[in-house]
Order: structure tokens, then C-alpha cells, then sequence
């Protein structure tokens, strides 16, 4: 197990700030119902769009790109179900209920009330051994820097959908953790009157095979390959009682990457970690700030996936060296 801390992008945290700099992030907190709404409309719009463009195509190709648009779609949907878990899309009392609706159920396996379960002891345990996240994540699978082969076995099984059912599990609350409470959960008789309905119209309209050709295929597949790229960006694991600073990288996506794979700034991860409380949409600006303070260390700084994808698969002795230097 390699237990090499990753080159701190950020000095410090945010404690490193000025008070003025502090004063205006804090600005920030709160939701963002316009931001959120109008990346859950788009995901829509694409979901929806990419379907009906393959079945009009009616060819192999076009439903190849259709599938992987709407993967690319169904992790925009998790994420939102993520920010909600923060109560950064809406804070009414129907918030969840409606982010359940378009976002989580659709998804089949995910509620924002069970993901907050997890993901807030991960924000609250940060890397120790209540972290349900790091946990999860302790093992080979997870232990970078990584040969290429094997990195590309642990995807390949993602793409089968052979480590679905692994992922599925490590996403139900732990019941050793204590329950975050949600002030407006949504009701349990909900969820199963909407898979109710939902195959109803199905069967009704006739539209199964379109369902299961352009829903659960990819999201059992390339959706799964997404989301474990997402989680290898968010932190370097294996590192116990390590600070955001150093187990979390800072990866700086171009223009095309944030159109070819959308993921809500969330490669901006260490920002989150000091901010919980900041929606999506705001961090590109407290990076913006931490530069100005002079708290980036830019060197450090990964400019797109494929550089940090080379630092995490390259030899552990030159990863060994790489941060010595």
C-alpha cells in the first residue's frame, strides 16, 4: 500500500485566509436554486434529446453516442443529488422531494436522504475510521499510484457491470453511523408509487426495450466508469488522518472536458472540503479568491484529467520522487 501524500495544491486551509477574504467567501453560502435548476433541466434536455436522436437515426453508431451522452447525464444527476445532500439546490421543504423525483429516483438505487447518510459522515469523519467513504475505499482498488493494466481491469469491470452491485452496497448508509436528520425528508411510500408509475407508463407506452437499451444499460455500465474516474479525482485514499490538503487533488479541467464529461466543478474538490456550504457554481470564484491570497501552489496544480490520470499511474518510485521535488 503506497502511502505517499499527494503535492499539496493548497497551503494550508482555509484558515489560511485573510479575515476579508473568509468574510467574502461566506458570502457564498447557501443554495443556488438557479444554478441547480438549470443544470438539472440541461441534463434533461440532453437525456431526452440523445434518445430521441438515436431512435430517429435508428443506427448502431448513434445510439453508441446516445448511451454515452446519457451516462455523461446520469452523473450530472448524482452530483445534484450530492449538492442537495448539502442543501445547496433548495432549502424549501419540497427540495428533496423534487431533487428525489428528477434526480435521485431516476437512478434507481440512490435517495438524497440515504446519500447524505454517507457522504456528511465522510465530511464530518474526514479520513478516520468512522470516514464511511474511506472505508469503502481502503483496498487495491484504490491504492495509487497504480499500473496502467490494472487500473484499466478495475474500468473494464465497471463497463461489465460487473462491480455494480459492489458500488450499490457501498452507497447504502451505514447503520454504525449516527442518522443525520433531514427537516423535510421525503415521505418512504413515494419512491415505490414512482417505480410503480414509471412502469406503468413503460408498459403502457410500449417503451422497455428503449428504457433498458438507453437507461439502465448505460447506467450500469459507462455510468459506473464515470463515477469511479469522479471518485479517483476526489481524493487519493489509504492515506488515514491525512488533511484535505494532502490527500485531495486540485485538477483545473479544460473547456472541452467540462463539455465531453460535465461533473459540476467537482474537481475542484479540496474547495468543497473547506466549504461545504458553497454551492457547485460558486468555487471556480473561491479558487479565483485562494490564488489571489496566494494559497495555490501552482505547480502542484493538475491541468485536465489526463495529467492526473499519468501522476496516478506512474511507477510508485517515481511518484516517490515527484513529491520530494
Amino acid at each position: 500500500m503506497d502511502s505517499t501524500l499527494l503535492p499539496a495544491a493548497i497551503n494550508g486551509d482555509k484558515n489560511a485566509l485573510s479575515v476579508s477574504a473568509r468574510e467574502h467567501i461566506s458570502t457564498f453560502n447557501g443554495s443556488r436554486p438557479g444554478a441547480f435548476s438549470f443544470e438539472l433541466a440541461w441534463a434533461w434536455i440532453v437525456i431526452i434529446g440523445a434518445i430521441t436522436w438515436a431512435k430517429h437515426m435508428d443506427t448502431a453508431w448513434a445510439s453508441a453516442i446516445a448511451i454515452f451522452l446519457v451516462a455523461t447525464r446520469q452523473n450530472v444527476l448524482g452530483l445534484l443529488v450530492h449538492d442537495q445532500a448539502h442543501l445547496l439546490g433548495y432549502r424549501n421543504k419540497l427540495g428533496d422531494l423534487l431533487v428525489n423525483l428528477f434526480a435521485g429516483f431516476p437512478l434507481l438505487v440512490m435517495t438524497v436522504e440515504g446519500y447524505a447518510q454517507v457522504h456528511l459522515a465522510h465530511h464530518r469523519d474526514y479520513f478516520t475510521s468512522t470516514d464511511p467513504d474511506f472505508l469503502r475505499k481502503s483496498g487495491k482498488d484504490w491504492d495509487f499510484p497504480m499500473r496502467k493494466m490494472d487500473l484499466f481491469k478495475i474500468f473494464l469491470k465497471d463497463l461489465s457491470g460487473l462491480n455494480t452491485i459492489k458500488v450499490i452496497l457501498g452507497k447504502n448508509p451505514s447503520k454504525d453511523n449516527p442518522v443525520f436528520i433531514r427537516r423535510h425528508p421525503t415521505p418512504k411510500w413515494v419512491r415505490p408509487v414512482y417505480m410503480l408509475t414509471i412502469a406503468g407508463i413503460l408498459t403502457y407506452t410500449g417503451m422497455w426495450t428503449t428504457f433498458l437499451l438507453y437507461w439502465v444499460l448505460p447506467l450500469l455500465s459507462i455510468t459506473q466508469a464515470i463515477v469511479r474516474w469522479g471518485a479517483i479525482c476526489e481524493h487519493k485514499y489509504n492515506l488515514p488522518n491525512a488533511s484535505v490538503a494532502d490527500s485531495t487533488p486540485l485538477i483545473i479541467l479544460s473547456w472541452w472536458e467540462k463539455l465531453l464529461l460535465p461533473n459540476l466543478n467537482f474537481a475542484m474538490h479540496p474547495y468543497h472540503h473547506f466549504f461545504p456550504g458553497v454551492s457547485f457554481s460558486l468555487l471556480p470564484k473561491v479558487h479565483e479568491i485562494f490564488q489571489k491570497e496566494g494559497l495555490v501552489n501552482e505547480q502542484n496544480v493538475f491541468h485536465g484529467n489526463l495529467a492526473y490520470l499519468k501522476y496516478i499511474t506512474r511507477t510508485k518510485q517515481k511518484a516517490a520522487s515527484a513529491v520530494e521535488t
